[in-house]
């Protein structure tokens, strides 16, 4: 079984490595899904720990906020994959009336719906950078076009862990040229 401290290490070495690479400014939307079941070794949906999700939600928020982004937390599919963020990130969101528990929503929403200022669930984001541990498939909330980070942390405990960010779409034909640090 993976120690809680392995845990937080993990998640805090690949949150450094994503928003080092990410290419993330001020003010923009980060998303997490997150099983924590996935974390202890159990299939998805099928053992929520509160107190794995308070460490990862601890570490994950502290690294997000210290760049200035937003955080939004995936709920898992029972209630759609909805998404808990901070009521003062919403701008063109539209609110939904749910609230997250254990075996509705998991361990890392309601870690976030407890934890955040003024938590509001919003059905649909898009976010720049995100980091999904567990397989929990974020894609849906990701801004076109997303492209993969590659991170040295391939798992957090039993959870299979990818990392995204966004670029612009990259438009015209042959005769267009691009600005590569946007790439």
């Amino acid at each position: 079984m993976t120690s809680v401290e392995t845990i937080r290490q993990s998640v805090r070495t690949a949150m450094a490595e994503l928003l080092d690479l990410a290419k993330v400014r001020e003010g923009q939307l980060f998303v997490v899904g997150c099983s924590t079941s996935e974390v202890m070794g159990k299939k998805i949906g099928t053992d929520s720990h509160i107190d794995v999700a308070q460490v990862l939600f601890d570490e994950i928020y502290k690294a997000v906020k210290a760049k200035g982004l937003n955080l939004a937390v995936q709920c898992c599919e029972h209630i759609n994959r909805a998404l808990v963020m901070e009521r003062s990130a919403v701008t063109w969101e539209e609110e939904v009336n749910v609230v997250p528990q254990r075996h509705a929503g998991g361990a890392m929403a309601v870690t976030a719906y407890e934890r955040f200022e003024d938590p509001v669930m919003v059905e649909f984001i898009k976010a720049d950078a995100g980091i999904d541990i567990g397989d929990t498939f974020i894609g849906m909330h990701m801004k076109h076009v997303t492209v993969p980070v590659r991170l040295s942390i391939k798992e957090i405990g039993g959870a299979h862990v990818t990392a995204c960010r966004v670029r612009p779409k990259s438009i015209g034909g042959e005769r267009a040229a691009y600005n590569e640090a946007l790439m």
